[in-house]
């Protein structure tokens, strides 16, 4: 099982072939970014511009989303008709570029995926609450990581510090690939990713209207949520639009608040692939998986189980009428069963 290092180094490789040998002509990745803990997703156009390319921990944010603008605006340029983009995939990534494939976002024929290993990605603020101070480096294996900072250096146990959503893997396998660097990394799949809609469908109505809206009134309406998700891929979203009547850069009062991530829950339902990015991405830590994920579950228990992204083909269950679906009206009783 090779090293998170070891990995990233047969990346840069990989990506420096296809560079050279035009394969693609552009490859998507991560680059170093102000600090160690915050690679930002970057183009390489050459093989020269490898040396700022990273993979490791922190490499969390999703880049199939980056294809849509880039392959428009070459086709915008009348150029490289054939040409091909890299993208590097982790297991987890490649729902969302087969979300991208089927909703026609992105042609196929212009992608190259890689899929790459991952051990779980780490979160920053698990860190800091374990006492870090000033982050400086960090040193990983699959278990471990050593974090040097100001407070001093300290050892914790990676699975201690892994986002949430890594605690709740959906495996190592890649849901679309043209090839595959480092497979067979460990993950964490086997947690109950539902435990935190069973627990909020146990409280009352009364207590669930005051958890969201303490949540959402934190909202200051950054669309770092909308800007991250795979699947919010409008050419021009509603709240963006002068004549839809719902623009508004900031929340005029509670019912804005709400609309705009209710909104967006149901703008997704049947296609948000759990990737975690919303609620990863959020400034002012809003679980808004937690939405996402209720209606996972719901249609679930209304349709049989789904997994959005799986493949490019298949349709969703709100997009696909069947004879058994239920009636309109139909509930979903507490404890998950309709």
């Amino acid at each position: 099982m090779p090293a998170v290092k070891e990995i990233q180094e047969k990346m840069r490789a990989r990506a420096g072939e296809l560079l050279r040998d035009g394969g693609v002509s552009m490859a998507l990745g991560w680059k170093r970014g102000e600090f160690c803990h915050d690679p930002e997703p970057a183009f390489f156009e050459s093989e020269a511009e490898l040396d700022n390319f990273v993979y490791d921990g922190f490499s969390s944010p999703l880049l199939s989303k980056y294809l849509i603008e880039t392959i428009r605006k070459d086709k915008q340029k009348g150029e490289g008709k054939g040409s091909k983009f890299l993208v590097f995939l982790k297991p987890c990534d490649s729902y969302g570029l087969n979300l991208l494939l089927k909703e026609h976002r992105v042609e196929r024929e212009r992608v190259y995926a890689v899929g790459v290993g991952c051990p779980g990605m780490l979160d920053v603020d698990k860190i800091r609450a374990a006492g870090v101070k000033n982050m400086r480096s960090f040193d990983e294996t699959e278990t471990e990581v050593t974090i040097h900072a100001s407070s001093g250096d300290k050892t914790l146990a990676r699975r201690d510090i892994l986002l949430e959503k890594c605690l709740v893997c959906k495996g190592p396998e890649f849901a679309v690939q043209d090839e595959v660097l480092a497979p067979g990394l460990p993950s964490f799949e086997g947690g109950d990713r539902f435990a935190g809609v069973t627990e909020l469908e146990s409280m009352s109505p009364e207590e669930r209207f005051s958890f969201w809206r303490n949540e959402l009134s934190r909202c200051i309406r950054c669309n770092a949520c909308r800007n991250a998700c795979p699947v919010c891929s409008c050419n021009k979203c509603v709240f963006d639009n002068p004549q839809s009547g719902v623009q508004a850069k900031s929340n005029a009062d509670s019912f804005e608040e709400n609309m705009f991530h209710i909104v967006r829950a149901f703008h997704v339902a049947g296609r948000c692939s759990d990737c975690g990015e919303c609620s990863r991405v959020c400034p002012q830590k809003i679980p808004l998986h937690l939405l996402n994920r209720k209606f996972i579950k719901d249609i679930n228990a209304f349709y049989g189980a789904f997994q959005a992204g799986a493949d490019a083909e298949a349709r969703a269950p709100l997009t696909n009428y069947e004879f058994g679906d239920v009636e309109p009206g139909a509930v979903v009783k507490r404890g998950g069963g309709a």
